[in-house]
């Protein structure tokens, strides 16, 4: 029994850092970190600013860059 409530502990990571992902509105940003087990930490440059955002977005908002 320890070993299956073991299993679900365990956090899945679908990216790694500083691996390039796409945001369902078409922005490629970059893995910074995870933060919780479905949140993770992106950054991306802004062009209108000129200077790179830093933002949290849940795993399930991204999806793998070509």
């Amino acid at each position: 029994m320890p070993l299956e409530s073991n299993r679900f502990l365990v956090m899945r990571r679908l990216f790694r850092k500083g691996e390039h992902v796409r945001s369902k509105d078409g922005k490629v940003m970059e893995v910074l970190k995870y933060i919780r087990k479905n949140l993770v930490e992106v950054m991306w440059f802004d062009l209108e600013k000129k200077e790179p955002r830093i933002n949290t977005i849940r795993e399930d908002k991204l999806s793998k860059a070509a």
